[in-house]
């Protein structure tokens, strides 16, 4: 997830361009509470945007990700998993070891 000052245009772009896959969120300068904008990258791309919350943009990304028959980045496989498969309780039976390590702590 990526967090972005609402007047910083230039450093939005070359973020975003970065990015693989992810949540951007941009902020006002004077940091109130309610984002000014909240959206879904997709290699390199703005997909959606104008989001009602994080939490919706989560869920989005994961049909994104269902519908575009995507994987998950290599480097947040686990964060990945565990969101689907712990937190959403989605194919629960199925987890790789780290997972399950944590999903037993988590419960204990």
């Amino acid at each position: 997830m990526c967090t972005l000052q609402a007047a910083d245009e230039g450093l939005h772009q070359g973020t975003i361009e970065e990015t693989t896959l992810g949540i951007c969120v941009v902020k006002h300068r004077d940091a109130t509470d309610r984002p000014e904008d909240i959206g879904i990258v997709l290699e390199g791309q703005v997909v959606l945007h104008d989001l009602d919350n994080v939490a919706l943009a989560v869920a989005m990304l994961f049909g994104l990700m269902y519908a575009l028959n995507l994987n998950y980045p290599p480097e947040l496989k686990y964060c990945f998993e565990v969101l689907q498969k712990v937190v959403m309780e989605l194919d629960g039976n199925t987890l790789s070891k780290k997972a399950q390590a944590l999903k037993n702590r988590l419960h204990q």
